[in-house]
């Protein structure tokens, strides 16, 4: 768990990033890559309240879990902790509580469940991660990892009706376009945000909308990214258009567009938020809230906008002219349970 040399790390900043030498962001990706797994290969088997996952609504990667959880039903079995919107440099706070803990794990911080295991860790305290209730130690932060195994290996706790969304015949496929996802979007929007010199800025500007341009062309003519049903591509793609008005357009200068001008993208996005399991964890006050009052290295007055305007999401989107089944076989998950439901006013309210 040494250091990157070369690299600093960004000051109060808790998504394990970096600034390299000539400008460039670099996402530290060292996560802690302990995995439970039906067959308890290290050492965590999967186990019905056994533990509990920790997100902020304001961090696109928490996110996922958030949704994947949401869409196979796993509420009953994965309870979920959810700390508030900023944090300084030592960690995600539970400030949401009402005595400031986490009412589970009776900690402020968690940074205290990454300590309680490894006391000497010196990278990122990052959400999602997964807490085992018993030890109060984390067991895992690889977030890419976290959904996969949500799919797969916690299947035999899966509600009825929940989809597949990481089928063995696609997984090929989907797994080649979370890649290019990731490096020129997911991360792409952080690599124009946070890079250090114009050269680096405008590099990661080009592939981010010629990835988004691509995108348009590929979803121009099906409903959904791989395959007619909802996948985890899907998914890893909605997190990061949904905060790209409110956020990475300006915050983060990725200006060409805004979702609202990129038609099919707008659509699709909307497509999704309307979905059962998507817009319903969608919080945009904390999301803006996070943003713009953490990053005081590019925000330094911490002045959060009051827009945009987000009554749009709500409009109609004509995707279903391009068929497809949203939950494949399955069905539509439940609402959320009342305590995992987005705050009234923090979103458009979806029926």
């Amino acid at each position: 768990m040494g250091n990157d040399g070369g690299m600093s790390k960004t000051q109060g900043r808790n998504d394990g990033s970096y600034v390299i030498p000539g400008g460039e962001f670099s996402r530290d990706q060292r996560y802690i890559a302990t995995r439970i797994t039906a067959d308890g290969q290290d050492g965590y088997p999967v186990e019905p309240g056994r533990y509990r996952l920790v997100v902020s609504r304001a961090c696109p990667w928490a996110n996922r879990a958030i949704i994947v959880r949401r869409l196979l039903g796993l509420e009953d079995v994965l309870s979920m902790a959810v700390a508030g919107p900023t944090h300084d440099k030592r960690s995600w706070a539970f400030d949401l509580d009402p005595d400031g803990r986490d009412p589970v794990l009776g900690i402020e911080r968690l940074q205290e469940a990454f300590f309680a295991r490894f006391p000497d860790y010196d990278r990122g305290i990052t959400v999602p991660a997964i807490v085992d209730v018993p030890t109060g130690q984390v067991v895992t932060n690889d977030y890419p990892q976290i959904t996969l195994d949500l799919s797969t290996q916690w299947r035999p706790y899966h509600r009825d009706g929940a989809p597949d969304l990481y089928p063995e015949d696609r997984r090929d496929e989907i797994d080649e376009v979370n890649k290019v996802v990731f490096t020129d979007v997911n991360n792409g929007v952080y690599r124009c945000g946070f890079a250090g010199s114009q050269e680096a800025y405008e590099k990661a500007y080009r592939q981010l909308f010629d990835r988004l341009d691509w995108l348009s062309e590929r979803l121009a003519v099906q409903r959904y990214l791989v395959g007619d049903s909802i996948t985890e591509a899907d998914v890893r793609l909605f997190t990061t258009l949904a905060r790209f008005d409110p956020v990475y357009h300006g915050h983060f200068k990725c200006n060409r567009q805004k979702l609202t001008e990129m038609p099919v993208l707008w659509a699709y996005a909307r497509d999704l938020f309307q979905t059962p399991g998507f817009g319903d964890t969608i919080d945009f006050d904390h999301i803006k809230r996070h943003y713009y009052e953490v990053h005081r290295d590019i925000n330094p007055t911490g002045i959060v906008p009051v827009g945009p305007d987000l009554a749009g999401w709500l409009t109609p989107h004509g995707r279903e002219e391009l068929g497809g089944r949203p939950f494949g076989d399955g069905t539509p998950p439940p609402p959320p349970p009342a305590a995992e439901r987005v705050p009234d006013g923090h979103t458009p309210l979806v029926t």
